[in-house]
């Protein structure tokens, strides 16, 4: 990867474009410590994905535990239910 300063990078941003169109990592300092990095989108759709994919495997696993477990009895009752409601009717028909 390769590393410029903000001010360089100000300077000549086109430049530093076509070097991430073309596959480069650049990596943009400030005062010594790196503040930013260029990457062109599919690299970080690709750093992405797994992480993606690990959450889809635990959101799977969490429904996967949830159809074996017996349905819990609703805690909110109907009376309640219908006073929420019209709560938030009231609140709708005030705007």
């Amino acid at each position: 990867m390769s590393t410029i300063s903000a001010s360089t990078a100000r300077q000549t941003l086109p430049a530093q474009l076509d070097r991430v169109e073309a596959g480069e990592e650049i990596a943009i300092t400030r005062h010594g410590r790196v503040v930013a990095v260029l990457v062109h989108p599919d690299a970080l759709k690709a750093r992405r994905a797994p992480e993606a994919w690990s959450r889809a495997d635990r959101i799977g696993a969490l429904l996967e535990s949830a159809r074996h477990e017996p349905l819990r009895h609703p805690t909110l009752s109907p009376e309640r239910a219908e006073e929420l409601v019209g709560s938030v009717r009231a609140d709708r028909s005030a705007r």
